[in-house]
């Protein structure tokens, strides 16, 4: 998708130290369009988990600011943060599936706690089923699927709600590389219909030939952002 220059996450002059004294991100400054998809990478407590951590309002800012969507995160009052997130899905490395629900209730769960209607839920459930190639899964339970259908259930139930932006922490992490392969080109495919993607991952080989934006971090900093992905 060619993404539009209107900003949908800005951190400007972003710090975050945590109570036990680590500097965990240093005045950090990016902006990242709508209808990006970028990499955030970095060697294990180079930054990545807090800088995603902030987007979603898990933490906050010691220092700066940071915009997402529209939404000013540091002065945000508490009751808001459902607001934000969502607008927002959310794909986890270890799936966090409900095991005793089935593959469509797991997806309309997403739905249920935004007060959609049954006739909806059924109806966009189905979609987002069938665009991650699970739409004769609907009624298995989650451990009768392989780790990589898993996986495409989390991506279903990240898309069901039509959220500007998915956060993808480490999606590839518990599915083999050809798995991995698969779950990034469905990704890349939600880009091209329009949807901001932001995915943390280790796997230099995705990066280097999905050719997207990456974003390097190292000890809390950016040291490099390149729109070719071709810095690892």
């Amino acid at each position: 998708m060619e993404e539009s220059q209107e900003p949908i996450i800005e951190f400007k002059g972003v710090s975050k130290t945590y109570i036990t004294g680590t500097h965990a991100l240093r005045d950090v400054n990016v902006t990242i369009n709508r209808g990006e998809f970028v990499f955030v990478v970095g060697a294990s407590g180079a930054g990545k988990s807090t800088f995603m951590k902030l987007i979603m309002r898990e933490e906050k800012a010691n220092a700066g600011e940071i915009i997402v969507n529209h939404f000013h995160l540091n002065r945000m009052p508490k009751k808001q943060i459902p607001m934000l997130r969502r607008t927002m899905g959310i794909v986890f490395q270890d799936f966090r599936l409900i095991p005793n629900m089935t593959v469509f209730d797991n997806v309309a769960f997403a739905m249920h706690v935004t007060g959609a209607g049954n006739r909806t839920i059924r109806k966009e459930v189905s979609k987002a089923l069938s665009r991650v190639g699970l739409g004769n899964k609907a009624r298995s339970k989650p451990l009768e699927l392989s780790g990589g259908e898993q996986q495409r259930v989390g991506l279903a139930r990240a898309l069901v709600n039509h959220p500007d932006l998915i956060i993808a922490d480490e999606p590839t992490g518990n599915v083999d590389p050809n798995m991995s392969y698969e779950i990034v080109g469905l990704l890349s495919e939600i880009n091209r219909r329009g949807t901001t993607i932001l995915m943390v991952t280790h796997d230099h080989n995705l990066v280097r030939d999905f050719h997207h934006r990456v974003i390097m971090l190292e000890d809390g900093q950016i040291v490099a952002d390149n729109a070719g992905g071709a810095i690892v």
